[in-house]
């Protein structure tokens, strides 16, 4: 594992540095932070973990979801996202639901990935519904609302996120830090980052200490 030593991604997003992000283009960006790293390490443990986003969107059915009476006390997973992104996204639902099908079955039901959208104009509850078993799984929970919420509880946990805008070729870009936090289900809070690089199976070898509230 290795340990952020800056002290919280919000500081990054101040800082003007670059969050990983996706875009309309097809582009993917790293994040430039100052991290002791372990290069055979894909998951950083944060000193300092964030509080879970206290955040009321709706879900898929069309109904309220508050994010904190809903997780609290279960292993989550958060990531910030669109369904119209053409690579970062899909890729990390994919590798999140195969290492979720490697799981214990009794495992699999305790795990919550709740993917939030950063386009809500065009991720509607219906689209969240047809998009997310494809791209990653059926128990994945998709949430929606109006994008000043979204992007207030995206900054709870240092994520950055821009409104979508269109080019000039018309294509819509929706620019948002890529990464993964999960949340013990012993404390709640956000202490482990996972980035746009993590593969299937990194996450296949974490999640079970996740799960149990440990250090992958």
């Amino acid at each position: 594992m290795r340990k952020k030593t800056v002290l919280a991604a919000t500081l990054v997003v101040a800082a003007g540095l670059t969050l990983p992000a996706c875009s309309g283009d097809g582009s993917a960006k790293s994040p430039v932070v100052d991290v002791s790293a372990q290069a055979d390490r894909p998951a950083t443990l944060l000193d300092r973990p964030y509080t879970k986003p206290n955040l009321v969107l709706t879900d898929t059915h069309g109904k309220k979801y508050d994010l904190r009476e809903r997780t609290k006390g279960k292993p989550t997973l958060i990531y910030f996202g669109y369904t119209h992104c053409p690579d970062v996204c899909p890729l990390t639902m994919s590798n999140l639901a195969i290492a979720r099908k490697q799981l214990p079955k009794a495992d699999q039901d305790k795990l919550q990935v709740v993917f939030v959208t950063t386009d809500p104009e065009r991720d509607t509850p219906a689209e969240l519904a047809k998009w997310l078993p494809s791209a990653g799984d059926p128990s994945f929970t998709g949430l929606t609302g109006d994008f000043p919420t979204i992007q207030a509880g995206a900054r709870q946990i240092g994520i950055g996120i821009d409104p979508p805008k269109k080019g000039k070729d018309g294509t819509v870009v929706s620019m948002h830090g890529a990464q993964v936090i999960a949340f013990s289900p012993k404390t709640d809070a956000g202490y482990v980052l996972y980035g746009d690089d993590t593969s299937a199976d990194d996450y296949a070898k974490g999640l079970p200490k996740i799960i149990r509230g440990e250090n992958p």
